[in-house]
């Protein structure tokens, strides 16, 4: 695993923060389907999402830990 996957792994833990999908998380999955443009996210990316929803991160900081960790996994 990459160092960022570590540290966001252990930010939501030390928060205890899980990803939880709400129904505009599956209307959004469905809006990308269907638009032949599917978005999967791994686990990882979710947590980004339930740090910035939990307001442990804001949107510009999880952007960031999310391009370091996309960077990381190319490598």
């Amino acid at each position: 695993m990459s160092k960022t996957g570590r540290t966001i792994i252990s930010l939501a833990r030390q928060h205890g923060v899980n990803y939880t999908p709400t129904a505009t998380d599956a209307w959004a999955q469905d809006v990308t389907r269907l638009a032949d443009d599917d978005v999967v996210l791994d686990d990882i990316e979710l947590l980004l999402i339930a740090l910035q929803r939990t307001g442990h991160l804001s949107r510009p900081e999880a952007l960031r830990l999310q391009v370091d960790y996309l960077r990381e996994a190319r490598l």
